[in-house]
């Protein structure tokens, strides 16, 4: 049966590129979305840069027509900042407005944004309240199973953010105390889903890393969709190895080293296209690593990636690699 996140709809089981911060920028979303995902998220952006005209938080607003469903996440604390913060997002046309409710990251949680609110349902409710009263926009919410192990709250909080308007909730499953450590606890999730109240997607994130935890997720847990985060960076293939597994339950062959370089290099065009060659050349460096992982004596490669300042000089090496490595080198 088919997901909707209010009139969008999407596929059985979809997967979400989650927002990460410094990650999920508009190259990595469309290499994601050429890869099967089926909705893609901007990294958070703060409701108060927004609304002081901060130049990264204003940059982050940048979607394109290839990655539509596309959803702008924002975050913050104070009601007034939020709404309007929803207005200024209205003017980039995204498909979906979503909240951040789940940072764990201190900076953030210190304001009592991000996983900070889940000390404070009462606000994160009316927050989300007042945010879907202001636009026509789905708004739809990421968060926490809880602050603690000891107040683990989700199902009801979940109920009370869908009786206030929210189109669709994705649940980490662990709590902010966790932060990334442990396993993800996915009970939790499904108990969200099972509410007999709940009319809404439920979306499972955390743990999901392999095609058959995916398949774990929909079929032992009944969850809706899986939000995808960590197993994507450097891996936009994840996207259609996970689809392949559950319509057909076989492993996609992995990419080649033609398709690791492709896209590593249209992952640098398209970051300079965007932002420049400096800082396109700058911020793609942290994914290198993970694209070519499992190639052997593949380190002073990577070493001459992550420290030419020039683009010509990275695209080299990228021709290197296709005349120095073999596909039987992929492990």
């Amino acid at each position: 049966m088919a997901v909707k996140i209010g009139n969008i709809a999407l596929n059985d089981f979809p997967l979400l590129l989650a927002p990460m911060e410094d990650v999920s920028d508009p190259p990595f979303r469309a290499l994601c979305k050429e890869n099967g995902a089926d909705v893609v998220y901007t990294e958070f952006i703060s409701s108060e840069g927004l609304i002081r005209d901060a130049a990264k938080s204003v940059q982050k607003l940048d979607i394109y027509e290839k990655e539509r469903p596309v959803g702008i996440q924002i975050f913050g604390a104070n009601l007034e900042s939020m709404v309007r913060s929803v207005e200024i997002v209205e003017a980039s046309k995204p498909d979906i407005i979503d909240i951040n409710f789940g940072c764990p990251v201190k900076k953030v949680v210190s304001k009592g944004a991000g996983a900070g609110i889940l000390k404070d349902i009462p606000l994160m409710v009316k927050l989300t309240e007042a945010m879907v009263k202001h636009t026509n926009l789905p708004i739809t919410v990421k968060t926490r199973l809880g602050w603690d192990h000891d107040s683990i709250h989700i199902v009801e909080v979940a109920e009370r953010l869908q009786d206030v308007g929210c189109a669709a909730i994705s649940i980490h499953g662990r709590t902010r105390a966790q932060m990334y450590k442990g396993d993800a606890d996915w009970t939790q999730i499904a108990a969200v889903k099972n509410n007999s109240r709940m009319h809404i997607p439920v979306f499972g994130n955390g743990d999901v890393n392999t095609p058959e935890q995916a398949l774990k997720m929909r079929d032992e847990f009944g969850i809706d969709g899986a939000m995808i985060g960590r197993a994507s960076i450097g891996n936009p293939w994840f996207f259609n190895e996970v689809k392949y597994f559950l319509e057909t339950g076989k492993k996609l062959d992995p990419p080649s080293i033609d398709q690791k370089v492709a896209a590593a290099r249209r992952h640098l065009e398209m970051a300079i296209d965007w932002k420049g060659e400096t800082l396109g050349v700058l911020e793609t460096r942290r994914h290198y690593t993970n694209y070519f992982k499992g190639i052997p004596n593949f380190k002073p490669f990577r070493t001459r990636m992550v420290t030419s300042d020039e683009a010509a000089k990275v695209f080299e090496v990228f021709d290197e690699i296709m005349e120095a490595f073999t596909e039987d080198q992929i492990v």
